[in-house]
């Protein structure tokens, strides 16, 4: 190899090492601990229907009856539960469910917009029951 490419072959290699993928990192983990997904970035790692359900089940009674009412993210429509437990808005007063923290910002900056997703959705859970 002439020296002008080692010089690009180990630019390149140090702008990997001190860059990184890119990944958001948000601190440290304890071995065994799976990162708790914010960005839709990490909507790769989606999980098993099962592993939906479970989510969904571990919300109050309540909170669980309007989760699966509602079904499907107001915010990107990917299935409640597929990154972790949902997060429960109060939009207007209305509550909504999205699906990460990364969703939460976007529902809020447009409460209508939102609450006339949340509508649609439940009648998209209804529709989808009816077949």
């Amino acid at each position: 190899m002439k020296t002008s490419q080692l010089l690009v072959t180990f630019g390149a290699s140090l702008t990997v090492f001190l860059i990184g993928c890119g990944a958001p990192h948000d601190g440290p983990r304890t071995a065994g601990s799976k990162p708790q997904p914010t960005d839709h970035a990490d909507h790769a790692e989606q999980t098993d229907k099962a592993e939906q359900a479970a989510n969904i089940a571990s919300l109050s009674a309540e909170d669980r009856a309007l989760a699966e009412a509602q079904g499907y993210c107001a915010v990107t429509s990917e299935p409640l539960g597929s990154m972790g437990p949902p997060l429960k808005l109060m939009v207007n007063d209305q509550p909504a469910f999205i699906c990460c923290k990364g969703c939460e910002k976007k529902a809020q900056s447009n409460p209508d917009k939102t609450l006339a997703s949340v509508e649609a959705l439940k009648a998209r859970v209804i529709a989808e029951s009816e077949r």
